[in-house]
């Protein structure tokens, strides 16, 4: 009889086994379909920039290109001028995360470690900007730059792309702020720090985490935003990635393999950023979630 039942014992732990077996293979299975349909947009998009129209428009849509043009990618940065387009892009985009970076900190701080008459109010205010559509304050936006002559300017962007990536950059500190000890504060003001040796020397430093998200959150933001750069900057000297990449689509006819290359280039960032920062926004939301 112990043999019989240590036999279907090792029947049923063997079958558990093959169950989870299955299951895993099922899930793998899964991720890995899925894995293929997140990517291939991004192979379409990269053979794409090596073919030509002929190519493009024929049978061979989707494979690997018969012949590699990286003159196409030549072709972008010499007659696209996209290699003027990324350092405007790069220089609004590293101006727009310093500012938005610094004010979030300090502002975040005034409203969760000070003690003042209307931080409540204040804090309220920034969240509204939250509920604003980007493109509804066109028209506001545009008599303001107008009348102050920003427009066709780096500023023209970096203003407003600031401004509207604050209130979520606020919102991020504040969970995040909000769960440091005030024993902290008390002790480096025992040790002779002030206002700006607290803020400097022992909140800053542990802010890293949600700083780096504000920043990544804020660099997709402006990198890819098309509609205040085409309308606050007329002037070629100052246009951006995406519309650089529109300018490469002709009247009559566009030769596609300029524009995947252009698109290639303008995307590249933002996927190395995916690729290197993606586990730093999602540790550095864990840590504010369960922080204290």
């Amino acid at each position: 009889m112990s043999t019989v039942s240590e036999t279907r014992k090792v029947g049923r732990a063997t079958t558990a086994g093959n169950k989870i077996t299955v299951s895993k293979v099922l899930i793998f299975t899964v991720l890995i379909i899925w894995l293929l349909i997140c990517i291939f947009p991004v192979y379409w998009m990269i053979t794409f920039s090596l073919k030509d129209n002929t190519e493009i428009f024929g049978e061979n849509v989707v494979g690997l290109p018969h012949k590699m043009l990286w003159s196409n990618y030549t072709e972008a940065m010499n007659t696209g001028h996209m290699d003027v387009y990324f350092l405007n892009s790069f220089i609004i985009a590293v101006s727009t995360i310093l500012i938005t970076l610094v004010a979030s900190a300090m502002a975040t701080y005034a409203m969760t470690r000070l003690v003042w008459k209307g931080r409540e109010t204040m804090n309220k205010f920034f969240m509204l900007g939250l509920t604003i559509p980007i493109h509804a304050a066109i028209v506001p936006l545009y008599v303001v730059l107008g009348r102050a002559g920003l427009l066709n300017s780096y500023v023209a962007l970096i203003i407003p792309y600031s401004a509207f990536s604050l209130a979520m950059g606020i919102l991020i500190c504040t969970g995040f702020m909000g769960d440091i000890p005030y024993d902290l504060d008390e002790a480096a003001f025992l040790d002779g720090c002030g206002v700006w040796g607290i803020f400097g020397r022992v909140i800053a430093p542990l802010m890293v985490p949600a700083i780096s998200t504000v920043g990544i959150y804020t660099f997709l933001q402006c990198w890819n935003e098309l509609m205040f750069a085409t309308i606050f900057n007329s002037r070629e000297a100052y246009r951006t990635l995406p519309v650089g990449v529109q300018e490469l689509f002709g009247q009559y006819q566009t030769k596609w393999g300029p524009v995947g290359a252009a698109l290639t280039i303008a995307t590249l960032p933002t996927l190395l950023v995916y690729v290197f920062l993606s586990k730093r926004i999602q540790d550095s939301f864990i840590a504010g979630a369960v922080k204290g």
